[in-house]
């Protein structure tokens, strides 16, 4: 008893003087959400260039070992809006904090884990930690930096979040390679024990509203197995037999889940996902264009790894540095964008964004080979990048400023949720396309088959990621000119 008093106390006594008395106290505050955000988005994209090590070492296929990157982005996706409620009424700070540490605890997890469903609950856990992470940190520094200077503040937040996505695949295939699969999450450990101490020590104290928070637990319920079902059918549906029983009442399920999340939602005061935005035109097509942009990153950082270690013979390190091209195309090509989208608006910059994403992934099918032009390859892969880079700020901020002030925070949060469900359904969907074209072609998904059949493989899911990109384009095009309004200024994450 006398032990918890003292901690207790302890706790109460933080932030340390020292730091909050310092005139650039507020930059402490930014630093420290930066390594979350870093942290975070890191381990989005840092397990990618692990996969075909994963298949071999648990003698799994590539749709079972895909479930390593969907649990812990659907997780995000289901757990953003939750951790964000929780915040409002706990304090963001003691949540920070422990989402630093659940992040730590399942980042070890992971690591030690001895077979594929380990890993992947323990997954599911280092996202619950991510989710607290990224759920809190614009809020945090809404609430600690004056408005002089809080654009700038959120823009180097956004960075880390670039950044992290950047170098997840090569920093992800030099651990590979120097210490093996298991390094990529063991790295987490020493730099969230530094984050811990710092949000411990440097968040400024919670000034909680008091009043009680409503949340809707029955719509998180519903839409969770939901999204469960739909992937899981989606990944398995190859493997179990498309017209089995099983995979039929997955999806039956899922329909008739779908359906009461949906009355849920419109009947709720305070829904999880405001079914009602959907009726803005603008608001519908931005998040589902925007979907669509990330199905198609990801289903291109899930397959190419398969190809340059199966087929080329590459490292895991070599493999990540090439695949390193597609987020710097995405991180030169967004600051111009948002730039350009100010003065012509969204529908040129968006359709324009998609089309070269789309063709960009034509012209990549088209090179592979057993003995590719790997400088065009690379090219292929900054064009993919430079694509999305284009089309995600001028969507995200067209998206933003159709909404009404008031539901500025719900909306953003809807985004969110459509970015990490994109990046689920890509992996997913590519990972199913793989299996079902690989096995048409007469290869095998195990390591030491034939490499052929790898290629036109690979080559018709990339024609699946080229369609929906084009998709996104042609959307795009009838895209409602929306005048601008104080939230298309705001300061957007992607």
């Amino acid at each position: 008893m006398a032990r918890a008093t003292g901690l207790r106390e302890m706790w109460q006594a933080l932030p340390l003087e020292r730091f909050t008395s310092r005139e650039n106290y507020i930059w402490f505050v930014v630093a420290t959400v930066c390594i979350g955000a870093f942290m975070a988005a890191l381990d989005a994209s840092i397990v990618n260039v692990a996969l075909p090590d994963l298949t071999t070492y648990f003698h799994a296929s590539a749709s079972m070992v895909s479930w390593v990157l969907i649990a812990y982005l659907l997780t995000l996706a289901t757990l953003l809006t939750l951790f964000g409620r929780l915040a409002d009424m706990l304090g963001r700070r003691p949540l920070y904090t422990f989402g630093f540490l659940v992040f730590i605890i399942g980042s070890a997890a992971c690591g030690a884990a001895v077979n594929l469903p380990m890993l992947i609950v323990s997954r599911v856990f280092q996202a619950a930690g991510a989710a607290m992470l990224q759920a809190n940190s614009v809020a945090i520094i809404t609430a600690a930096v004056p408005a002089s200077v809080r654009g700038r503040a959120i823009g180097f937040q956004g960075s880390a979040q670039a950044i992290g996505l950047s170098l997840g695949p090569a920093i992800g295939g030099a651990l590979v390679g120097l210490f093996g699969w298991r390094a990529i999450f063991y790295v987490n450990v020493p730099v969230g024990l530094l984050g811990t101490t710092m949000a411990a020590m440097i968040l400024p104290k919670d000034k909680l509203s008091g009043h009680k928070a409503t949340f809707d637990w029955w719509g998180t319920l519903l839409m969770t197995p939901f999204l469960v079902l739909v992937m899981l059918g989606l990944t398995e549906g190859n493997s179990w037999g498309w017209s089995s029983p099983a995979i039929l009442g997955m999806f039956a399920a899922a329909a008739l889940l779908l359906i009461g999340f949906i009355f849920r939602e419109l009947s709720f005061r305070a829904p999880l996902v405001d079914m009602r935005l959907f009726k803005i035109p603008v608001f519908s097509v931005g998040n589902f264009t925007g979907l669509l942009s990330y199905l198609a990153m990801f289903g291109v950082l899930f397959l190419m790894p398969f190809f340059f270690e199966r087929v080329l013979n590459y490292s895991s390190a070599v493999s990540g540095l090439i695949l390193t091209a597609v987020p710097l195309g995405m991180t030169v090509a967004a600051p111009k964008s948002g730039a350009l989208a100010d003065r012509y608006g969204p529908r040129l910059l968006t359709t324009s964004g998609m089309a070269l994403t789309g063709l960009a992934s034509l012209l990549l099918a088209w090179t592979l080979s057993l003995k590719p032009n790997v400088t065009m390859m690379v090219i292929e892969l900054i064009l993919i990048g430079a694509g999305l880079g284009i089309f995600t700020p001028p969507n995200n901020s067209s998206v933003m400023g159709s909404l009404p002030s008031s539901r500025l925070g719900v909306g953003g949060g809807i985004l969110n949720m459509a970015r990490s469900l994109g990046m689920a359904m890509g992996t997913a969907l590519s990972g199913t396309m793989l299996a079902v074209f690989l096995i048409a072609n007469g290869g095998v998904e195990s390591p030491g088959g034939p490499k052929g059949p790898w290629i036109p493989a690979t080559r018709y899911a990339l024609f699946l990621l080229v369609a929906l990109s084009l998709l996104a384009a042609l959307l795009s095009v009838f895209r409602v000119t929306q005048k601008k309004s104080p939230a298309e200024k705001m300061p957007l994450e992607w």
